[in-house]
């Protein structure tokens, strides 16, 4: 079960386990098969520091940074789906880390896209959707409150609660 980690071991990651997740996300469905996003492997401590403000995120020993070019995905009743795409390839990077027991952490907003731009030298075409730290898990969360299956699943129709 993936869980946010925010606390994270020192321990480097092997460069397969890197390469896995990262497959993981080169395989996800995209808009008309699109494929808009990019990631960034980011381990220089310099550069991890400058481009979240979370510092326990730079604690991990890698930052993937996910960006996407919105014209390569559609756009259907203003609705962007290179935004989709991109949280659908974030989504497969996590799984699969956790899946080889790293953690992660979807880092949305606690970054400043134009500083994370400047300091990776991403084309402006591109923005950037979201950043997660990536390492061995030096916490065991607490599980969260989640909604039941009958508050969130419906049979045929719509049923009020």
């Amino acid at each position: 079960m993936r869980k946010s980690i925010r606390k994270y071991k020192s321990e480097k990651i092997p460069e397969e386990k890197i390469k896995y997740v990262i497959e993981a996300a080169r395989l996800a469905p995209s808009w008309k098969n699109s494929q808009p996003w990019r990631f960034i492997v980011v381990t220089r401590e310099e550069l991890k520091k400058k481009i979240t403000t979370n510092d326990w995120a730079t604690e991990a020993p890698v930052i993937i940074v996910g960006v996407a070019d919105p014209k390569l995905s559609g756009t259907r009743e203003e609705k962007r789906y290179y935004l989709v795409d991109m949280g659908i390839a974030m989504e497969h990077v996590m799984l699969a880390a956790t899946e080889v027991g790293l953690g992660t952490c979807w880092i949305g907003l606690h970054f400043d896209e134009q500083t994370v731009k400047e300091t990776l030298q991403i084309p402006d075409k591109y923005q950037v959707v979201a950043i997660t730290p990536l390492g061995y898990p030096d916490e065991q969360p607490s599980p969260k409150t989640r909604k039941t299956i009958e508050e969130i699943v419906f049979q045929e129709t719509w049923q009020l609660s």
